[in-house]
């Protein structure tokens, strides 16, 4: 069972969903149950019905030559970084407004790219198509809102950090105070509270139209499928410059936090959600904080569910014919009775269920080289008495195994006439 029996705790936190002043409105049209897109008609009579392979950039932070800034000082790596913290909510954004302006549920398959100056950018097949300016006009006005306490000012550096107390959390070690936690950091932000960060896409948007079956489509799904194996580190090819700009925006993203768990909360005086003993700023494990993602966390390939049109038991098909033609067999109809059924007994569940006799205990028959009958203060291990290895009436390695072999084949002869 999910959630709490007893209920919230807290009043339910909510958010005007009210657009913002400096976004530009969207048109709506009314939603149809389809996945397909339009079609048109040529002169020939043929039908057609093409796709888009769009393509979304951020912004820019500053001047950028060969994947390395100009001017290092002035490249806004903060907002770099955060837009790289927040950019796959972004994408999800876009997607919903795409989805509301077409008036269908639009399919797509996307990858997300990095560029030479290290921040991710959007390439979407569109199943479907819309004006090129609809396409812009959506992407000016897709943005997202990171309602997060503010992580500006900093509290806690250095040697001078948070402790944590058992049954409390963090404190304050000059104060002794209990830092405010991830819940009542949530709940002085007010009505009139900014948000921590705002994303958007930048100026610069590719639309480009596609048909089925011509060579430009192929190249679109070679230059996605290409995505599946490489990773946002991958980028890093333009020399020292390069990996420098690379090493600015690590320590950059180093203190940025990544989500509500994250330990550079701690660093801002706000214990992070779910805290636990042994946080430290700048320590954190989370994706978006190593050098191969670069801040991005999120998937690197997005999907959608409909995109196929298939069910689960035609990709099956689809897989199973692809690999017979790999292997050069044919795709002949399986044969639904090439297998036949029988009822096998379970031989273990009788062996369990079957009562074996105890074997019983039978005492060890004298012997020319046994020694006599063992105390108390006596070795029972090591076959001697008195001093250990020493002295008359030592039981040799032979004789102890000649003893335990008939104890065995009086066991075994007990067991036979049970049965």
């Amino acid at each position: 069972m999910r959630g709490n029996v007893l209920g919230r705790a807290s009043a339910k936190r909510s958010r005007s969903t009210k657009r913002r002043q400096d976004a530009p409105d969207l048109p709506k049209r009314k939603m149809t149950h389809t996945t397909l897109g339009r079609t048109f008609q040529g002169t020939d009579g043929k039908v057609y019905r093409p796709s888009l392979f769009v393509t979304l950039t951020l912004p820019s932070y500053g001047k950028v030559r060969d994947g390395a800034p100009l001017d290092p000082d002035a490249y806004d790596y903060q907002r770099a970084a955060r837009d790289a913290l927040h950019f796959s909510k972004l994408v999800d954004r876009f997607v919903q407004n795409l989805r509301r302006v077409a008036g269908y549920d639009v399919q797509y398959f996307a990858a997300v790219e990095p560029q030479k100056r290290l921040a991710p950018h959007l390439h979407i097949a569109i199943r479907g198509t819309l004006p090129r300016a609809e396409i812009r006009q959506i992407a000016a006005a897709t943005y997202h809102q990171v309602w997060w306490p503010q992580a500006d000012e900093v509290v806690f550096d250095g040697d001078h950090m948070p402790v944590w107390q058992d049954g409390t959390g963090y404190l304050n070690p000059a104060t002794g105070k209990v830092l405010p936690t991830w819940d009542e950091a949530l709940d002085t932000l007010d009505e009139d509270a900014e948000p921590l960060h705002v994303i958007r896409f930048g100026e610069q948007v590719d639309v480009q139209g596609v048909l089925a079956g011509t060579p430009d489509a192929d190249q679109c799904i070679r230059y996605l499928s290409k995505y599946l194996t490489k990773s946002l580190g991958d980028a890093l090819d333009g020399g020292q410059a390069q990996q420098q700009h690379a090493a600015r925006m690590l320590d950059a993203l180093r203190y940025e936090p990544c989500s509500p768990t994250c330990p550079n909360w701690l660093r801002y005086g706000i214990q992070p959600k779910d805290a636990k003993p042994g946080m430290h700023p700048g320590r954190c494990r989370g994706k978006a904080h190593k050098p191969e993602h670069l801040g991005y966390a999120g998937r690197r390939i997005l999907v959608s569910r409909k995109r196929s049109n298939k069910t689960l038991a035609e990709h099956k098909q689809d897989r199973r014919t692809w690999v017979l033609e790999a292997l050069g067999q044919a795709d002949e109809p399986t044969d639904p009775h090439r297998y036949v059924w029988r009822p096998v007994p379970d031989r273990r569940r009788q062996r369990a269920t079957t009562r074996r006799p105890t074997p019983p205990i039978r005492p060890r028959t004298p012997t020319l080289a046994s020694p006599p009958p063992r105390t108390g203060s006596q070795s029972s291990r090591t076959g001697t008495f008195g001093n250990r290895g020493h002295g008359e009436g030592r039981m040799t390695k032979h004789d102890e195994l000649r003893i335990y072999r008939s104890d065995l084949n009086a066991w075994l002869e007990s067991i036979r006439s049970a049965a």
